[in-house]
């Protein structure tokens, strides 16, 4: 195995994307998702980042510089130019930061999977560069196969368990509920949106006090 896998936290990190096309676009909106400080610089920019006025993104009209590096956790290279990007991959090693070079592999510290994104779950599809667009074709089956009743299931999942946290129940106290949850099939009845089924479950595991509604409602006003 080439590529080490794996999640990497940039919340509130510094990011920078150094190209102003669609590629630079895409890697910033994906950044910014994740919760990074980006910046994206670039003599030009495409129509796409006509949307970003409504973002955090910082859009700075320049050329290059190798002090644009400076105190930045990750940086993509996208420009149109190989020996810019180049460029930047060299200036970034020398200052011990990971580099992404777009459609540059073998010039790249790392590559960006392929992903379905149900919220908390994230499935990262990679060939290791042999084959992007196989690594598409897989995600799309997964796609098909993990629907957005897993979002739904795991939101659930995540407020019961900062409920019993809140309650001071230690994090191995309740494993034994949340696989008794998936064994009574929870998350077939909340892909068919029987509600008064979930709760029924959610009441014979828990208690009374919980319940589908209340527990969804009160993640989402966090």
């Amino acid at each position: 195995m080439k590529y080490y896998p794996i999640f990497l936290d940039i919340k509130d990190k510094d990011c920078l994307v150094v190209g102003g096309g669609a590629v630079g676009a895409r890697k910033a909106v994906t950044l910014e998702k994740c919760g990074a400080n980006v910046k994206v610089i670039s003599d030009e920019f495409s129509l796409q980042f006509d949307d970003f006025k409504q973002t955090s993104i910082i859009i700075e009209k320049k050329k290059y510089d190798k002090k644009d590096l400076k105190g930045m956790f990750l940086v993509f290279a996208t420009t149109n130019s190989a020996d810019l990007n180049r460029q930047i991959k060299t200036d970034a090693a020398l200052s011990n930061i990971l580099c992404n070079v777009a459609d540059a592999i073998d010039h790249s510290d790392f590559i960006l999977p392929s992903i379905v994104d149900r919220g908390d779950l994230v499935l990262a599809v990679s060939t290791s560069g042999s084959s992007p667009a196989m690594a598409k074709e897989i995600r799309k089956d997964l796609e098909q196969q993990f629907g957005l009743e897993y979002t739904k299931m795991l939101h659930l999942m995540g407020s019961i368990r900062k409920r019993l946290l809140s309650l001071g129940h230690a994090p191995d106290e309740h494993k034994h509920v949340f696989y008794t949850l998936i064994e009574k099939g929870i998350l077939k009845l909340i892909e068919a949106g029987d509600e008064i089924k979930i709760n029924l479950i959610l009441s014979d595991v828990l208690g009374k006090e919980y319940t589908y509604q209340d527990l969804v409602s009160s993640r989402s006003d966090e």
